[in-house]
């Protein structure tokens, strides 16, 4: 059975900094950039922040399993597959803490059950709102599906822009990463596999395999 990524042990209420914490620990990178945390433009700084973060890093406060929890078997014998394309997301690379802009198309074929789509777009975004790579992130939720919804397929394609590669060490923008899982018959079957990257627009060649 495929593990689901969950919360570290560290976010714990038990071990997670406060919130005065987190505040002094900005107010300490404000100082070692070299500028002063008590100067007027940067006295409300930390506090925007600490919310910020919040904003950016909300997954962890949530349990895709239970996103998935609520199926429909009332599907009338419908067993085409099922694809949401363009799923705007915005995560953070975990290696420097530099956001990860892009887009996931995310598709399954049904075994008698579907989950509303609304929980597809709610998956990618769960687990976008957590310090990530974006081999880990397709994994992830492709693995979430396929062990919840138990499909015939699972097939997820992320396309995203990293910027700690496009403002910071090499430079390059306009990079785009293409990653992919393949689960089930999309795995194993190559004109299943190539129905649904045809539907998504990625060709066959395209990206990475995970």
């Amino acid at each position: 059975m495929n593990d689901i990524a969950k919360p570290p042990a560290s976010k714990s209420a038990a071990s997670r900094p406060t919130r005065d914490d987190a505040m002094e620990a900005v107010r300490t990178l404000i100082r070692w950039a070299g500028d002063d945390p008590t100067r007027e433009g940067l006295i409300g700084t930390p506090d925007r922040v600490v919310r910020a973060y919040q904003e950016f890093f909300s997954g962890y406060d949530e349990d895709p399993v239970q996103l998935l929890h609520r199926t429909f078997e009332e599907i009338s014998g419908y067993d085409e597959i099922v694809l949401l394309k363009d799923i705007r997301f915005e995560s953070h690379c975990e290696h420097h803490l530099a956001p990860i802009i892009g887009k996931a198309h995310v598709a399954y074929l049904p075994d008698n059950r579907v989950v509303g789509i609304s929980k597809l777009a709610r998956l990618v975004e769960v687990y976008a709102k957590r310090l990530q790579i974006q081999e880990k992130m397709t994994a992830e939720i492709a693995n979430t599906i396929d062990q919840v919804l138990r499909p015939k397929g699972v097939a997820v394609v992320i396309e995203a822009a990293h910027q700690c590669m496009t403002t910071r060490g090499v430079h390059k923008p306009g990079v785009s990463m293409v990653t992919s899982r393949m689960l089930g018959v999309f795995r194993t079957d190559a004109t299943t596999r190539r129905e649904v990257l045809a539907m998504i627009g990625t060709p066959a060649g395209d990206g990475r395999h995970v």
